[in-house]
């Protein structure tokens, strides 16, 4: 059940990430005001990807692939690309990717105008964004 949930909370934090992302864009480029709905939106990622995360490390330390650690040893987990990427790059990748979040959230509340605003939530958020993307493990997800 946590594996299902785990799964479909992923599409609202890459819906919510996605719209973040565009917003600041269309914000930066538009040269727009930063507005209590910019505010929002980046909250609510902030938010939802944090939930994200506490779902997904209940995952890992509750799942039968986390004792693939003690039955193949690390040797043998990092040669395996499939179960590396359970075990070793999803969660450190995704850990980084909240982090940048975090962070570029962070950040953004110091800033005084909106063109700065919008820049460092781009920013970090985008990378964040190409992170995530790039560590899904797309073969087991729910369509």
């Amino acid at each position: 059940m946590i594996k299902t949930v785990h799964s479909y909370w992923a599409y609202l934090v890459l819906a919510v990430l996605i719209l973040a992302v565009s917003k600041a864009l269309i914000g930066y480029f538009g040269k727009k005001d930063y507005d209590a709905k910019a505010f929002r939106v980046s909250l609510f990622t902030l938010i939802v990807s944090h939930i994200q995360l506490l779902i997904g490390l209940l995952l890992y330390f509750t799942s039968e692939r986390f004792g693939q650690w003690s039955n193949l040893g690390v040797g043998e987990v990092m040669k395996n690309a499939d179960i590396r990427l359970y075990l070793v790059e999803h969660p450190i990748i995704n850990i980084l990717a909240v982090a940048l979040i975090t962070i570029g959230y962070s950040k953004h509340k110091k800033k005084l105008i909106s063109g700065p605003k919008y820049k460092t939530i781009a920013i970090f958020y985008t990378v964040a964004l190409i992170l995530i993307l790039s560590r899904i493990p797309w073969n087991s997800w729910p369509v």
